[in-house]
């Protein structure tokens, strides 16, 4: 039977709790499915500092190549905000993401119908949202070189190549072409380059999947469209920095960054994580919600593992976790009794 190598990297703040719950309900998993799984722990991001004075530390390197996935809690520490870039836990982040050679980053975005309180829009509007956000991760204003600042000047470039428009473009028409087969493929095209090139990349690549619908918008209408529309997207496709942003924005829908889960594919290893921060002023309190990091569990088991059975199964368990009339403080209905992050973990294993 194949052993399953994940390399498990807790971070820092809220990371190691969320990090927990996942991996209790991935042993769960993995035990009523049969998996057997080999778990590696590394420091990551401002624990990596404190270990070995590097975000993403050799040993971390070198652990995260040889895995069969990763999976990541957060990364952040305000005590670092004013250290120089090498030593900034995002900086780890983007050399995990480059050195894993991910190039795109799935955000799926679903609405469970016990959490219509939750979001600030109203239940009609939310009515059959269920989209899948496409950003590509590893290009862009955040890798681009020369990059400065000396106080007077900041610079920074924004650079993308065919190639990588086109991998993480095919990438998206096929999820698109396994879903509702509609696209939308959001840039600025009026007034960047980058943008042109990359409408130009994606409107080639459209002759190859004639039964998938293209649209192109601009990046400030797909803002608006995400909230005034939810419903009528199905696959998001977009650059680095807009993805960034549009993912975040995204999380308004479900109602809190809590719930929503990410992972990030290339050709190596694949990164599961939970879109939201480390959220420091909340570390050590159980009130953190580990629902985003369960289901990049499920989406680690469907993509990496090859396992869409155990995926599925943990999916229902969260949404009867979901639906049991007690949930963490950020998407309890007013009155209702509020439980932190073991107990939620606990609820999706017994749901197992």
């Amino acid at each position: 039977m194949t052993v399953h190598r994940i390399a498990v990297l807790p971070g820092d703040g809220i990371g190691p709790e969320v990090i927990a719950a996942g991996l209790a309900v991935l042993r769960a998993a993995g035990e009523r499915y049969g998996l057997r799984l080999e778990l590696a722990e590394y420091p990551m991001g401002a624990a990596g500092v404190a270990a070995h004075g590097d975000p993403f530390p050799r040993p971390t390197a070198e652990g995260v190549v040889g895995a069969a996935a990763v999976l990541l809690g957060a990364v952040g520490d305000p005590a670092l905000d004013g250290a120089p870039r090498h030593l900034k836990p995002e900086t780890g982040l983007l050399a995990l993401r480059a050195r894993l050679g991910v190039f795109a980053n799935l955000r799926p975005v679903a609405i469970h119908p016990a959490l219509g309180h939750s979001s600030p829009l109203r239940p009609e509007r939310l009515a059959g949202t269920d989209l899948l956000i496409v950003r590509e991760l590893t290009g862009g204003l955040y890798y681009g070189e020369p990059r400065s600042n000396d106080g007077q000047v900041a610079v920074n470039t924004l650079r993308y190549t065919r190639p990588e428009i086109e991998r993480v473009s095919r990438l998206a028409f096929e999820a698109a072409r396994g879903r509702r087969k509609k696209l939308l493929s959001v840039d600025k095209a009026n007034v960047l380059e980058t943008s042109q090139l990359w409408r130009q990349v994606v409107s080639e690549l459209a002759a190859g999947y004639p039964d998938v619908q293209l649209e192109h918008i601009y990046v400030d209408y797909a803002a608006m469209r995400l909230v005034s529309d939810p419903a009528s997207l199905d696959v998001v496709l977009t650059e680095n920095m807009f993805g960034d942003i549009l993912s975040d924005e995204a999380a308004v829908l479900a109602g809190s960054l809590g719930l929503l889960p990410s992972a990030s594919l290339g050709n190596g290893p694949g990164l599961y994580e939970p879109i939201h921060g480390s959220a420091p002023p909340l570390a050590g309190k159980d009130v953190a919600n580990p629902i985003g990091t369960i289901g990049s569990v499920a989406l680690m088991l469907r993509y990496s593992l090859a396992r869409p059975d155990a995926a599925d199964a943990i999916d229902r368990a969260v949404a009867r976790a979901l639906t049991g009339g007690a949930r963490t403080r950020d998407i309890a209905a007013p009155g209702e009794a509020v439980i932190g992050t073991r107990e939620m973990a606990a609820r999706i294993v017994s749901a197992l």
